[in-house]
């Protein structure tokens, strides 16, 4: 059979474009943590939305599922084969880049699933506009697998994550029906809102074949503060401050000192500022230079026990480096057991001191960071030695101070058996239903998003 499904996809999207190669295969079979891997029938490229269709259609047929991988950035298992069950066929949609004109009276572009985070945004920045949303991967990570996870980052603060921005889909169902449309009307009241509905399905109901995303103003004077606070209350207490203050609030971080202690080794760099109990990064974004509003706003926030200010240029660059290289950082000291969680910022503390307690019972090495104004922070445990008992505390930990099991990553395979957690039984079988009627034989990522 498989190489009978081989042959039929060649004729779909070129012989070039199936992977069948065991070698090969084993780049697309493994997801970027290390932690989850599989083995896959073989790997398909297809290059549009009627070759997406043609390939869904075939695999249906012969009864064979179906992954779909973007830039396999994914922290959750949710992109590569399962690690047990029947080999399936893993659609990469690496070849899906095409990137149309900017709409700039819309202030729209229509991306295909392919085209990476980098891409989108030069591509709005050469029409002089920006792209919403940023996070450290993003030369890897594709529009498709953000919008499958309905992916945040940094600028979450300021525009609201991934689902905010795609005002438009194209879509193939498992039967290669193709639904959704590119249009990108601002005002659209005529049934399902497809942007919606698949932004954060995780590849379950269909495969992103394009989007029609949002662009916003390119704010090009920017200015960044690395800054020392006692604690993660005084944390939370200037980032109330801030955004009372500061218009021009386009990120907030958190960085705990495990974690800057890491990136600064890994850098081969002092930390710009002095010891402390928490790091928070703030970074302002305007037309006219905001550092002198930053600075004093810094200052007066009473907050702050020692802060490193930068506009443009290298020295900015040197600081939002211990933001955006932490998940290197921590890559290079071992694979992790990574959890990202979310609480009411007014929980976070008691999220990290439980959090803490419990890998030290367990074992391993908590590094934690994340996006203060989301209360979102992903604990990264090293060596962690019961893992999945730590999982299950820190999850358990999240839902019970009134947060969530993910917030940015998505559920994938690793948080599957949890979503009983934040999800009622009538939610589950609701969302039970919806599969159903997409794809009653879960011919598309199996076992992601189900309990």
């Amino acid at each position: 059979m498989r190489d009978s499904l081989a042959g039929e996809l060649a004729d779909v999207v070129g012989r070039a474009h199936v992977i069948t190669d065991r070698d090969r295969l084993a780049t697309f079979e493994t997801d970027w943590t290390g932690r989850f891997q599989g083995t896959a029938a073989m790997v398909v490229r297809p290059g549009s939305t009627d070759e997406v269709s043609g390939v869904l259609t075939r695999c249906k047929a012969q009864g064979v599922g179906v992954v779909t991988q973007g830039g396999n950035t994914g922290l959750v298992g949710g992109g590569v084969p399962r690690p047990d069950g029947d080999a399936p066929v893993v659609l990469s949609t690496i070849r899906l880049d095409e990137l149309g004109g900017v709409d700039c009276d819309a202030m729209q572009v229509t991306a295909g699933a392919g085209v990476t985070l980098a891409a989108w945004q030069a591509q709005a920045r050469d029409a002089g506009l920006d792209a919403p949303v940023d996070f450290a991967s993003r030369e890897s990570a594709t529009i498709g697998g953000a919008v499958a996870t309905n992916a945040g980052g940094s600028r979450v603060v300021r525009f609201g994550t991934m689902r905010s921005q795609v005002v438009g889909i194209e879509a193939v169902l498992a039967d290669g029906s193709v639904v959704g449309s590119l249009s990108g009307l601002a005002k659209e009241t005529a049934g399902i809102h497809w942007p919606s509905l698949l932004a954060g399905s995780e590849g379950t109901l269909a495969v992103v074949a394009a989007a029609r995303l949002r662009l916003v103003p390119w704010y090009r004077r920017t200015a960044t503060a690395l800054v020392a606070v006692d604690d993660i209350a005084a944390a939370v207490s200037l980032l109330a401050y801030v955004r009372a203050r500061l218009d021009s609030l386009d990120s907030i971080e958190l960085v705990l000192p495990a974690a800057m202690a890491l990136v600064a080794e890994h850098l081969g760099a002092d930390v710009p500022v002095g010891d402390s109990g928490a790091y928070v990064l703030v970074e302002c974004a305007a037309h006219d230079d905001p550092v002198d509003e930053l600075a004093a706003a810094i200052e007066s926030s009473g907050a702050v026990l020692d802060a490193a200010v930068s506009a443009e240029g290298p020295r900015r660059d040197h600081l939002v480096a211990f933001r955006d290289r932490i998940t290197e950082s921590i890559a290079a000291a071992g694979v992790p057991l990574k959890l990202d969680v979310a609480v009411p910022v007014s929980r976070l503390d008691e999220l990290v001191r439980r959090a803490t307690a419990t890998v030290d019972e367990l074992g391993g090495r908590l590094i934690a960071f994340g996006h203060l104004a989301e209360g979102n922070l992903h604990l990264n445990v090293l060596g962690a030695g019961d893992a999945e008992a730590i999982t299950d505390t820190v999850l358990r930990t999240a839902t019970e101070l009134g947060g969530t099991i993910s917030a940015e990553h998505g559920i994938g395979i690793a948080k599957a058996p949890w979503l009983g957690l934040v999800r009622s039984a009538a939610d589950l079988a609701a969302a039970r239903a919806v599969r159903d009627a997409f794809d009653p034989q879960r011919m598309l990522n199996a076992g992601v998003l189900e309990t």
